[in-house]
């Protein structure tokens, strides 16, 4: 399960358990609305309720990223899952986004807030 919050720059998504194709598309829908009105955006992924994931979903979101080279800004990346953060190296060969790696939520809204303000 996910939450999103949509805010006028910035998608905010937590998991919670297991994140379902439904999820995903819940969070697609949300930043691809964002970005229709303010491209590139910001997003904030607070991971560390999540506790999985399927190899179906896992493709789908490789397949969004590349779709959505240039939308994102930057990402802030909340995990204490040392899989989860090596999996954001790595998606960074396939978006321009900045992605940063944070084990709390007060870190990754500083480093969002500091690069909004030297844009």
């Amino acid at each position: 399960m996910i939450t999103t919050d949509v805010l006028s720059d910035r998608v905010e998504l937590r998991a919670f358990g297991s994140i379902t194709l439904e999820d995903c598309k819940t969070f697609e829908e949300a930043s691809d609305y964002r970005v229709l009105f303010n491209r590139p955006i910001d997003l904030l992924l607070d991971l560390r309720g999540m506790n999985g994931l399927s190899l179906d979903v896992a493709v789908r979101e490789w397949r969004y990223i590349r779709a959505h080279r240039g939308d994102f800004r930057h990402v802030a990346l909340i995990t204490d899952a040392p899989l989860l953060a090596w999996g954001a190296w790595l998606s960074q060969l396939f978006t321009d986004a900045e992605i940063g790696v944070f084990s709390g939520e007060r870190a990754a809204r500083r480093w969002l807030e500091a690069r909004a303000c030297s844009q």
